[in-house]
């Protein structure tokens, strides 16, 4: 059965022995943040902080701060599933009267996905008057202020209508008011230009949701893509949303606290620092306010939140997660990748480790423009390609194959003034710097290589199986 809220995974975790409350006062100012990187960094436990302290609400953090844990919160054995669940519908071709009869029941698959409107919620049961209620983390001692660190931001295109969900962090001005850390590559920042004319733009914002819409918040999808359908799609299970109080927007209706309010177009103000998952401090930006005119929630709630810092952290997860969901359709585009590998020390954008099956003189190339051209992977700052003899979940085999195949000289291709992720802080310019492409490709003479490319050292087959026999005696006396 799907989750339904994030109280239905915290009793997923409690009962597989992944969740550890912790009864000591601490407090939501730095000391909070210790605790959870020093459990994440070591492969501990979910973290339920019972007594935050001057706080009679709990906060979750680290609940997918390992592999296990993720695939629980997304109700998989292998990320690639969700990945291959989305392939198998874009392959229907009908082509005889059976075919469309499977295509109007696919078609009813896909019905089942669509965001279920209800008129009572959970997330209505209490209305609260200011952010000071609530837990909110001082993560980092030269961050700015309090932030919100996983919001599910909820917008609608001024357009379409479409919703749209991302997660951008709120640093918290006052009770009522909060920074809205739009960057200029997400979709919430497109909103908010297109509602130029009106002058502001309506948002909503749901704290402590069921983990399959908190995944899809961050999931890259193409534009006008609803994330609540992405996450109907991935729980198997109709995502339920309510009409908002203030605004005409919809929420999860299991959310444990909602806040409603608006973005003006033409208001900005200086948000940060604030320590990123870059393992920088993010420097102090003019951002877009949140003005906040409705807070509710679930009585007793849960406050859902994580810290990001130098790497690994929680977040690690969620990226690996999205690296083997979106494999399959990266796959799809350009079938002579084998695998990618999204180096979680390289915060997500810095580096993309590829293997291809070569077929072509120049082939490499190919593949480094493909995935410069390709949503969010457009902002990779470095990618390297190897052949398909090479494990890119292998740094080793990585590191043994760049530099024994690339040649500096030849293999190199620069780009300047591309689009970067926001927080990268090594370019000259905010969102503008180059990119690097190392093609450490076995180079054939099409390509200019004139001399033989030798073997790798490898042990014969057969000598190999004859050992094998005998290694389990073996390893006793030499292990």
């Amino acid at each position: 059965m799907p989750y339904d809220s994030l109280r239905d995974f915290i009793e997923k975790l409690d009962g597989e022995g992944e969740l550890a409350r912790i009864s000591y006062e601490v407090s939501p100012e730095l000391e909070i943040t210790e605790i959870a990187e020093r459990a994440v960094k070591n492969n501990g436990k979910a973290l339920l902080f019972e007594n935050p302290k001057g706080y009679d609400i709990p906060v979750l953090m680290n609940a997918f701060g390992t592999e296990k844990r993720m695939k629980m919160a997304l109700e998989v054995n292998r990320f690639e599933e969700i990945g291959e669940r989305l392939i198998e519908l874009t392959k229907f071709r009908p082509t005889s009267f059976v075919d469309g009869i499977k295509g109007i029941r696919i078609a009813k698959d896909l019905m089942a996905f669509i965001p279920k409107k209800v008129k009572k919620a959970p997330c209505k049961e209490v209305v609260a008057d200011s952010l000071d209620k609530f837990p909110i983390l001082k993560c980092w001692p030269k961050d700015g202020g309090k932030f919100i660190t996983l919001p599910v931001v909820i917008t609608k295109d001024p357009e379409t209508g479409e919703l749209n969900a991302g997660m951008y962090r709120m640093q918290v001005f006052d009770g009522k008011t909060t920074g809205m850390h739009w960057q200029i590559h997400k979709h919430g920042a497109l909103h908010l230009k297109k509602a130029e004319k009106k002058g502001k733009l309506e948002v909503a914002v749901a704290i402590g949701v069921d983990p399959a819409i908190l995944y899809a918040s961050t999931a890259p999808l193409p534009e006008n893509m609803n994330e609540f359908m992405f996450a109907g799609f991935i729980r198997k299970s109709r995502v339920k949303m309510v009409d908002c109080e203030s605004v005409d927007l919809q929420v999860p209706a299991t959310a444990e606290i909602v806040l409603e309010g608006y973005v003006k177009t033409d208001e900005l103000r200086i948000e940060g620092p604030f320590g990123d998952h870059t393992g920088y401090y993010t420097p102090p930006e003019p951002y877009p306010v949140f003005h906040i005119t409705t807070i509710t929630h679930r009585e007793n709630p849960i406050y859902h939140a994580t810290v990001v810092g130098k790497p690994p952290m929680e977040d690690a997860w969620i990226g690996k997660a999205t690296e083997r969901i979106f494999l399959p359709l990266i796959k799809m585009i350009n079938p002579e990748i084998v695998d990618i590998n999204l180096p979680v020390e390289a915060s997500f954008h810095n580096l993309a480790i590829v293997s291809i099956k070569k077929r072509y003189p120049g082939h490499a190339k190919k593949v480094m423009f493909s995935l410069w051209g390709l949503g969010m992977l457009s902002l990779t700052k470095i990618v390297i390609i190897v052949d398909d003899d090479v494990n890119v979940q292998n740094m080793n085999e990585v590191i043994w194959a760049v530099t024994s195949r690339f040649d500096p000289a030849k293999d190199v291709v620069l780009i300047p003034d591309s689009p970067v992720d926001s927080l990268d802080h090594a370019t000259y310019k905010p969102n503008l710097g180059g990119k690097l492409g190392i093609d450490a490709t076995k180079k054939w003479k099409e390509e200019g290589f004139d001399r033989e490319w030798p073997d790798v050292v490898e042990m014969d087959v057969e000598v190999k199986n004859k050992i094998d026999k005998i290694w389990n005696d073996l390893k006793r006396l030499i292990f």
